[in-house]
């Protein structure tokens, strides 16, 4: 495919996408339009991406179109290369499963009294946004499309407004969403005052002082950081995530916290480009924070949806951690262990947009058959719902980085990067990228107790609600939905030299080479660096794991048929054991909790209710809030008050300040 035909592809899809949105405006008279017609055309959005991103991946090319469209002496740019391409197929993969989960889900909204006009509408200009975003080859186009993004998300998040936390989570998402764009557009103007234009072809050729790069390095970390949802700028991602819809949800945490990976990748490394190793440790420290305390809140969670989110900020951490890495050994004169890092980043962006669509995907399942989130109240789901519960299982090993699933691939192949640090000449630098190293095993430690629990408490042991006991399996949408997705989580850990070798495109445009030994021992290793260094053969593994399970599995039988007696276990003389015997979820924490307590806000206490019987309390807060957020918003209310006091209501007192304004102006204009 050539690139040209890639470009319009795209278009095509950003095309679908807006179409989609305008046929929902009919579901005002005609509900059943959102199902029939709106999601159809979302997952026809999604396979449009999928091959425009996968022309642009192959053809490694770059082209580019204008449109007459935006200012008089700015039009708006369009450009597809092979980082478009990338985020491109990790929008469509995702997008693509929506479009088959969407209609069931919908379904059960049309008896309802929310909008599907707006879940509709703002679905279809959320993923447009997302596409622009991804497309734009100017400061004015891609911050028009970043406002459409946030603010049509914004809207699906206060979806069900009807509810005062979700009211409460919207208006905190927006509030720092709009606080990342101001930064973001901050960014923008420092690299187009040097490079004398908004175009990004301007930009690439700016000249800035070491001072001016890292101004504008900060502006953009802090405004794409903010959007991605790392530490300490995370708060609003727990709260937003779970009140959007849960396919929503998926799209928000599976591909809009990727979009704001691309926009860092895009202006760090492509447009500013002369990068400094002190910007990488600096990510590197901030992802190494997010990856260990998005796993630790998450672990601590008992409300699904949130437990998904706060490990998003954790995975999103990985991520970081990866561009961190690359950075630093791209400044200091290493350019293989820094493509291979970068790669691992880009690899882990894209395993988790696939498992973490498909979990939130799962947990909406599990909503629309329970209407329960609440993991204490859940149980013995697999027996009800084995489909769900099949692929809500790819999903947990594969986060957890379990081979041959596509989590261990990336996060193995961000260790392999790690263990360059011995050819950096600092001390210094040698000794801190060991610490963050130790710091992400302990955190794939921490992910995999944390979905132990999940997948324990929820579809293990018996029911621990009616509503948990009537549960039936979803329509085949919802299953089809994440089937699609968990192929895709076994397919990428089975053969990642053959993605690898797509992603390879990526570092060869931006830094000038990519991996030539991936693929020197064919599909079957995948090399990051040397044969005899390190290698990883996903089939063989799987070969082997398949050889010992129907070992150990024709072990048992025989033994079991042959030597042991089955009858009653000896109840000890006590009743037979009921769902309220089972563990929870908060005491499979309550290790952890206790040894890292100093990081939480732990408020615990016995409660009387009404009828006299004491109920156990447990909230466990995030200290972020003490130290950050409520200051600011004390210092913002208390500046509010100052700011009422001139509202008088008397017309001589606004008359006065008139004047007052008038010739301040006056003096600074004659200054």
């Amino acid at each position: 495919m050539r690139i040209e035909t890639a470009l319009l592809i795209a278009g095509l899809a950003v095309t679908l996408a807006l179409g989609s949105a305008a046929v929902s405006l009919l579901a005002a008279r005609f509900p059943k339009v959102v199902r029939f017609a709106a999601m159809p055309l979302t997952g026809l959005c999604g396979v449009a991406a999928i091959l425009a991103g996968l022309g642009a991946l192959l053809s490694g090319g770059v082209a580019t179109a204008t449109l007459p469209l935006g200012l008089p002496w700015l039009p708006w740019h369009l450009r597809i290369d092979a980082l478009a391409g990338f985020f491109l197929l990790l929008i469509g993969l995702v997008t693509s499963a929506i479009g088959l989960y969407g209609p069931a889900y919908v379904r059960g909204l049309e008896q309802s009294r929310d909008s599907l006009v707006a879940l509709g509408g703002f679905t279809g200009l959320f993923l447009a946004g997302m596409l622009l975003v991804v497309l734009a080859d100017d400061a004015f186009l891609f911050m028009i499309a970043w406002e459409v993004m946030s603010l049509a998300s914004y809207f699906l998040v206060a979806f069900q407004h009807e509810q005062a936390a979700n009211r409460r989570a919207a208006f905190l998402y927006l509030l720092m969403a709009h606080v990342g764009g101001l930064s973001i557009l901050l960014g923008f103007g420092v690299l187009a005052s040097f490079g004398d234009g908004f175009a990004f072809t301007s930009m690439r050729g700016a000249e800035l002082s070491p001072i001016w790069a890292s101004v504008a390095f900060g502006l953009v970390f802090l405004g794409f950081g903010m959007k991605a949802g790392l530490v300490p700028l995370h708060a609003w991602l727990p709260e937003a995530h779970p009140a959007a819809p849960s396919y929503i949800s998926a799209l928000m945490s599976g591909v809009m916290l990727k979009v704001a990976v691309y926009g860092f990748i895009r202006l760090v490394f492509d447009l500013i480009g002369d990068v400094q190793w002190a910007w990488g440790m600096a990510v590197l420290a901030i992802g190494s924070l997010s990856a260990l305390t998005g796993a630790l809140f998450a672990l601590m969670q008992t409300d699904l949806k949130r437990l998904l989110a706060y490990s998003s900020v954790e995975n999103l951490g990985i991520v970081f951690i990866g561009l961190g890495l690359a950075l630093i050994f791209i400044d200091t004169g290493h350019p293989l262990p820094g493509t291979l890092a970068f790669v691992a980043a880009l690899y882990h962006a894209l395993n988790h947009a696939l498992f973490k669509g498909l979990l939130f995907l799962g947990a909406g399942s599990i909503l629309h058959s329970t209407h329960e989130r609440d993991l204490e109240q859940m149980g013995g789901l697999l027996r009800r719902m084995p489909w769900t519960g099949l692929f809500f299982l790819i999903g947990c090993l594969s986060i957890a980085a379990l081979p041959p699933f596509n989590g261990f691939v990336s996060e193995w192949l961000t260790f392999q990067a790690a263990l360059q640090a011995w050819q950096l000449d600092s001390g210094v630098m040698r000794s801190l990228i060991p610490i963050a190293t130790a710091v992400l095993a302990l955190t794939g430690a921490l992910v995999a107790a944390t979905f132990v629990k999940v997948y324990g408490i929820a579809f293990l042991g018996q029911a621990r609600s009616r509503h948990v006991r009537r549960a039936r399996p979803g329509p085949w949408g919802i299953r089809a939905g994440q089937g699609l997705l968990a192929v895709l989580c076994v397919l990428l850990g089975l053969f990642p030299t053959l993605i690898i070798g797509l992603i390879d495109a990526v570092p060869r445009q931006l830094l000038g080479g990519g991996l030539p030994d991936a693929g020197s021992r064919g599909w079957l290793w995948l090399v990051p660096d040397a044969f005899e260094t390190a290698s990883y053969s996903a089939p063989l593994v799987t070969v082997l794991l398949i050889a010992i399970a129907v070992l150990v599995v024709w072990s048992l039988h025989r033994v079991g048929v042959r030597r042991v007696r089955r009858c009653d276990a000896w109840d000890c003389g006590f009743a037979p054991p009921t769902a309220r015997m089972q563990y929870t979820a908060t005491a499979f924490a309550q290790p952890f909790r206790r040894v890292f307590a100093l990081l939480f806000r732990v408020e615990e206490a016995q409660v009387a209710r009404e009828d006299g019987v004491m109920r156990h309390q447990l909230k466990i807060g995030d200290r972020s809030w003490d130290a950050l957020y409520l200051p600011l918003s004390r210092l913002v209310e208390a500046a509010a008050r100052r700011v009422v006091r001139l509202q008088s209501g008397n017309v001589r007192v606004y008359l006065g300040w008139t004047l007052v304004t008038l010739l301040v102006l006056l003096w600074i204009v004659s200054a």
